[in-house]
């Protein structure tokens, strides 16, 4: 099982999480950070560390959001991994 980041972290990608996790499996997008499947260790470090909420079991996905579990699978691998806080895009 794994954690997905879904809608809620596009446009503003605060990376509070990435500090916490002790796999470092977060990789960074150009609008929104993934976690990769295969490295989660389902830890749960990093849900109440996101400002946003917008990390999710990937079984409670919010409605109209299961994609997001696909789409971290898929991008994750091709994203550089991140690992130290940055500030988050513009207007956050």
């Amino acid at each position: 099982m794994t954690h997905v980041v879904a809608q809620a972290c596009f446009g503003c990608k605060y990376t509070d999480c990435v500090v916490v996790c002790p796999v470092e499996c977060f990789y960074e997008g150009d609008k929104i950070l993934y976690i990769h499947p295969d490295e989660c260790i389902d830890c749960e470090a990093c849900v109440p560390e996101c400002p946003v909420e917008a990390i999710f079991h990937e079984d409670n996905l919010p409605e109209g959001q299961e994609g997001f579990k696909e789409l971290n699978a898929e991008m994750a691998p091709k994203c550089p991994s991140i690992t130290e806080k940055k500030e988050p895009l513009a207007g956050n």
